[in-house]
């Protein structure tokens, strides 16, 4: 089982200002990354201890790291010499490998795949981009009140897990205060040596700045939910390192037996564990590199994350297949229904439907699947009829230059018919421009019961996400629709008396708010039409997101009774991010404003946020802008508002020369809670930034001009509360 690669570390995009500018440890890293598992070959030495490939001239211990040159790397065979392991050892040894069931991790029997994720819910494969597959057991993810455990077989196609991944750990005894761990406060923090928590990339050694929450419902011990405040990288493999934690006595946290064994090198006499020991040695040998003192851990495991390909191939497929078959050809659509002046500012609401290829089973409607054949390709199945509705201002009906045509994407299980409010009635008034959209298929007021049922049971979460890849596709013919010179223009309600259209089809801009801009982050990056796209009080990823949110309230209703387990909950949460990486924000966040995916361009971001946001919390916002580089504009927030001892940590300042920027709008809320749990004190500010006619003539100058235009004088952008 090949664990890493000799070679040069791969170019990595730099996450943030100086504080985060760190020098990459890579060749001490070398010795770790090479290891090969004899075991894997039948040629494991008769003692149990497992063989390990390291370069030529390094110390045979395989944790002590010594520079090489990879250029001309050699390598010989060492043996990591065993110790004995005491009676009392072994004894519990044995006890927590009788008490795992097959293809459980036995470093923590309190749930199967807990800690998550990792390697030891993995497979290998040689024909995946990371050399791994996911392999959670039949029975191995959290089961519902109904005794029905989840399916695993949609998580079981990844070859990774999800790069935006929360951590988690359960400890039996644990005094979160007393530990010390990070918080979102103080980032910095985290990335000391003496900080109790630390994950490191082993292909670079570089540690990932993070904070770790504490799930409040959990009462029996204490899971921790560790939160990387950047998204990783595809493809990569993450060591995880507990250390110098305190129980509620005040002394040390004890580590299990096994990890013990691990840790200090007993053999522990059984074959299964030792097969896993070179993938804990690595995972102890890169947070050795990091600074992080072996002795003081009391756990610590890998996990490796998904390939890219394997978070885009079927959007990528179905884009390319789908605008490819359209050509240079309109979807046929239908104009059903054009109310004139219904609203004040809107002079035109025109409603219709268009034709999708339908990738979806059946007739693609709600709780359907992507139509995978035996082979696990994808094949179309046939049309659908997506809807569709555009707000024409009176301002362009009375004007006489084409408009601006923006393409708007709606909020948390809504409809397409936002476009109506207020808000975006007055942005299309006070800058001419025409609005569009169709429902986000898979994420719409008619996917409501989808959502609850896999609330009751996650095994019907995987249709859930199918049918987001449906609603993306839909938003990708819309933008050909509206763009197409024999597509809406070509509408009596789309031109003036003289047949002259009223908008200009050349240019496509994008504007979302809340689940808009969440999924706009993933149909932003996918989208070959849109040049630049506004992203209003947006973050990523959702598994971050929901326990923070107002919005998750009624759902926790549902999801409580069905998993009555807190800790079945948080990992249900966990692993469905696995899934949603291929659908939100979060899983193509690295190829919106740099590194394009094939056959699309980059695009300029401009993020607002509202500070103390009920519903999408201002923390997804930063690890957004983080992932992208995109900078921050200062002051982030007037002296004393923001919890941070560094407002903005690890974002670089917004300069005359950045393309892209986050801007956070302050109406007056109390900041949000240090825990995870939603605010719930002054007021929601959620909907202030895009009421506010300042904030839209920012958003017009951004998409319609390129511009960044500081309108809050060099000063903390306050805004009066909506």
């Amino acid at each position: 089982l090949l664990v890493g690669n000799i070679g040069e570390a791969p170019s990595r995009a730099h996450y943030g200002g100086p504080m985060l500018a760190r020098s990459r440890r890579v060749a001490g890293a070398l010795a770790a990354t090479t290891m090969v598992l004899a075991s894997c070959s039948s040629n494991e030495p008769a003692n149990g201890s497992p063989d390990v490939t390291t370069p030529t001239g390094s110390d045979v211990s395989a944790t002590e790291s010594t520079p090489s040159d990879t250029s001309s790397t050699t390598t010989t065979t060492t043996t990591i010499p065993l110790g004995a392991a005491d009676a009392a050892t072994i004894d519990a040894i044995d006890a927590s490998l009788a008490s795992s069931p097959a293809g459980c991790d036995p470093l923590d029997t309190r749930q199967c795949v807990l800690p998550f994720p990792s390697n030891a819910t993995t497979v290998a494969d040689p024909d995946s981009p990371t050399g791994r597959r996911v392999a959670f057991p039949t029975a191995g993810l959290p089961t519902n009140a109904n005794g029905v455990p989840i399916d695993p077989t949609a998580w079981n196609r990844s070859d990774g897990f999800s790069a935006n991944t929360p951590i988690l750990a359960w400890f039996a005894d644990l005094d979160p205060v007393a530990s010390d761990l990070p918080s979102w406060t103080d980032l910095g923090a985290s990335l000391e040596q003496s900080a109790p928590v630390t994950v490191v990339d082993t292909s670079t050694g570089e540690r990932i700045p993070l904070w770790v929450d504490v799930d409040p419902a959990v009462d029996d011990g204490t899971l921790l939910a560790i939160r990387p405040a950047i998204g990783l990288e595809a493809a990569t493999t993450y060591a995880v390192g507990l250390g110098d934690l305190v129980d509620t006595a005040g002394t040390p946290v004890e580590p299990s037996a096994l990890f013990v064994a691990y840790r200090d090198r007993l053999d522990t006499l059984q074959p299964a564990l030792e097969q896993r020991r070179v993938d804990i040695e690595t995972a102890l040998a890169a947070l050795a590199d990091a600074g992080v003192e072996r002795s003081t851990l009391v756990l610590a495991w890998s996990f490796t994350t998904a390939s890219i390909e394997n978070t885009t191939a079927t959007m990528l497929q179905m884009r390319d297949e789908t605008l490819e078959g359209l050509g240079g050809l309109t979807p046929e659509f239908e104009i059903t229904n054009v109310t004139e002046r219904p609203e004040p500012g809107v002079g035109r609401f025109v409603e219709g439907t268009y034709s999708v290829p339908n990738w979806m089973t059946e007739e693609g409607t709600p709780g359907t699947s992507l139509n995978r054949l035996a082979d696990g390709t994808l094949e179309i199945t046939g049309v659908v009829q997506s809807p569709f509705a555009c707000t024409i201002p009176d301002s362009v009906i009375d004007g006489d230059r084409p408009a601006h045509v923006v393409q708007y994407g709606h909020g948390l299980l809504g409809s397409h018919l936002e476009i109506a409010a207020p808000d975006v009635a007055a942005m299309g008034e006070e800058h001419g421009a025409v609005h569009c959209a169709t429902k986000w298929a898979g994420f719409s007021e008619d996917d409501i019961p989808t959502a609850l049922s896999a609330l009751q049971d996650f095994s019907a979460f995987p249709a859930f996400i199918d049918r987001q890849h449906q609603g993306l596709l839909n938003q990708l013919v819309l933008s050909r629709l509206i763009l197409a010179e024999n597509g809406l223009v070509t509408e009596p309600p789309f031109q003036r008396a003289d047949g002259e259209p009223l908008v200009d089809t050349g240019r496509l801009f994008f504007d979302g708010n809340s689940q808009g801009a969440v999924m706009g982050m993933a149909f932003a990056a996918l989208s070959p039409d849109i040049e630049r796209a506004v992203l209003g009080v947006v973050g990523m990823n959702y598994s971050t997101l929901l326990t923070r949110s107002v919005d998750f309230d009624g759902f926790e209703t549902i999801l409580a009774p069905a998993y009555p387990d807190p800790v079945d909950r948080a990992i249900g949460i966990a692993a469905a991010q696995i899934l949603w990486d291929s659908t939100e924000g979060a899983g193509y966040v690295r190829h919106l404003v740099a590194d394009p995916l094939p056959d699309t361009a980059a695009k300029d971001v401009l993020i607002h946020v509202a500070f103390g946001d009920w519903q999408v919390s201002e923390l997804t916002a930063m690890v957004a802008a983080r992932t992208m580089d995109v900078p921050i504009h200062r002051p982030v927030t007037a002296d004393g508002r923001s919890r941070e001892s560094d407002p903005g940590w690890g974002i670089e300042s917004l300069d005359d020369d950045a393309r892209s920027a986050l801007v956070i709008w302050d109406s007056g809320s109390d900041p949000i809670p240090i825990e995870a749990v939603p605010p719930r004190t002054s007021r929601d500010p959620h909907d202030d930034p895009r009421n506010d006619v300042e904030v839209r003539r920012q958003k017009a100058a951004f998409l319609f001009d390129g511009g960044l235009v500081d309108v809050c004088n060099g000063g903390p952008c306050m805004i009066e509360p909506r």
